[in-house]
């Protein structure tokens, strides 16, 4: 297989300048964003407490996922890897599928991200100007990821950093409500909650699969690795380490900060008492929960729109290699990034900042537009999970001698593989059945053919 970290410019390769540390905390920071912060409620709201069950489930395919990940990135570890596979085991359509819808995805969250950010602003200075602030906002992250790869990781890290430092406070202090009553009054809440509402599956087997549609939203991100293991030192040591461990937290963070808002507060009155993050904080004599939270936020959508012009450059920048894209985006500056790239999907971010922000002073429908096109970027963003299943299983047939004495398998192989495509597939279905999220899966598909379209009217004459 190559390694897509070269470019054509002399054998030119993007830098290994991470280290497995930042490598990790930008999958993490990937997956870890605004909607936790934000209470969660639409997936408490179709399953109640046993939206905890829904995120370990959809933690356990992303596992399977993540592993047969991290089975081929051992082998090759090379930039937008997943793309690669697909390319290799499935079909170049896969490949240029999952890199297009990496950059549509990552261009609408990015876009989203910085809107949300210029709203957080606005909680210390209500009069800031939204489309100037969007523009600086913009700026800075484009200089951050323009400077190196090291930079764009280290300021990644630390917006990760504070994200998980906040989820670690907010279990603490949560378990301190649940066991000792510290801020009701000294009396334990207990785990009564979780069953005391109208049981613990309040939406039946309909709402948990509703849940799960919009918790694979939240999971979205965490494929970053994939993306990153072109630029980290010590790719095959750093790789294991991460894919071991970047689940587990995920899971301990979403898993533990939902356990303790649905134990401590009634699942049915959750949607009434604001970010639940700001409330706990509160409860416990924290005057200026309401500003921690803000700032974490801030911080959460900038690490958002960081990730995203990250994740789609390189992306850009490889499709750009393999004649999919304008070749002004294969271009790598003296600081080894791919610049143009860089520059092209901030752009994209910018025009849609722009777009949003002319759209959202008519009228209330561009804003419900708006929404759905954010939320058209969750089905794209299951493709990578997909392709990666996929090229899992012909990967292992092309690479039997290389497995022989591989250390990070998939467990269960192909068992796993197929219960988690399988699975993801049904969870699509119920995007379609769930009249909240139809809209949306739809737009997302559409998406996805227009690119299929695209290609099969490129590559007509050079065979499929």
């Amino acid at each position: 297989m190559k390694d897509m970290s070269k470019g054509k410019q002399s054998g030119v390769k993007l830098k290994r300048s991470m280290s497995a540390g930042q490598m990790e905390m930008i999958s993490l920071g990937g997956a870890i964003g605004v909607g936790l912060f934000m209470g969660s409620g639409s997936t408490i709201k179709w399953t109640g407490p046993s939206v905890l069950l829904a995120y370990m489930f959809v933690g356990l395919l992303l596992y399977i996922v993540m592993r047969a990940l991290g089975e081929m990135l051992y082998v090759n570890p090379g930039t937008g890897s997943f793309a690669d596979y697909a390319t290799q085991y499935v079909h170049p359509l896969a490949g240029y599928m999952a890199e297009w819808a990496n950059v549509f995805e990552y261009i609408v969250v990015g876009m989203s991200e910085v809107v949300a950010a210029t709203e957080y602003l606005k909680y210390w200075w209500p009069n800031v100007n939204a489309l100037w602030a969007g523009i600086i906002i913009i700026v800075f992250l484009l200089l951050a990821n323009l400077t190196s790869a090291k930079a764009y990781a280290s300021l990644e890290f630390w917006f990760a950093m504070i994200k998980v430092v906040t989820i670690i406070l907010m279990i603490i202090l949560g378990l301190l409500v649940i066991f000792f009553g510290i801020g009701n009054g000294g009396k334990p809440t207990g785990f009564s909650n979780l069953w005391a509402h109208g049981g613990f599956f309040t939406g039946g087997v309909k709402g948990f699969f509703f849940s799960m549609s919009i918790i694979v939203g939240s999971y979205e991100g965490i494929e970053l690795l994939g993306i990153s293991a072109g630029e980290v030192a010590n790719p095959k040591e750093a790789i294991v380490k991460s894919v071991k461990s970047i689940l587990l937290r995920i899971l301990i963070f979403y898993v533990g900060a939902i356990f303790v808002i649905v134990t401590i507060y009634p699942w049915n009155k959750i949607g009434m008492i604001g970010s639940p993050f700001v409330t706990t904080f509160a409860k416990v004599g924290i005057t200026a929960a309401a500003s921690i939270i803000n700032f974490v936020v801030l911080t959460a959508a900038l690490s958002g729109a960081n990730s995203g012009i990250y994740s789609s450059s390189r992306m850009l920048f490889k499709l750009s290699h393999d004649g999919d894209a304008p070749q002004i985006f294969h271009h790598i500056s003296k600081r080894i990034v791919p610049d143009r790239a860089i520059m092209g999907i901030s752009s994209g971010i910018f025009i849609g900042f722009i777009l949003n922000s002319i759209a959202s002073q008519f009228n209330h429908s561009a804003q419900d537009l708006f929404v759905i096109v954010f939320s058209s970027s969750v089905l794209p963003g299951m493709i990578p999970w997909f392709v990666i299943l996929l090229a899992e299983l012909r990967f292992r047939k092309h690479n039997a001698e290389l497995l022989k004495d591989h250390p990070f398998t998939l467990p269960l192989y192909p068992f796993s593989n197929y219960f988690a495509f399988v699975m993801l597939l049904v969870i699509v279905a119920f995007m379609f059945i769930n009249p909240e999220t139809r809209i949306s899966v739809i737009a997302g598909a559409v998406v996805l053919i227009l690119a299929a379209v695209v290609y099969l009217i490129k590559h007509k004459n050079k065979g499929l």
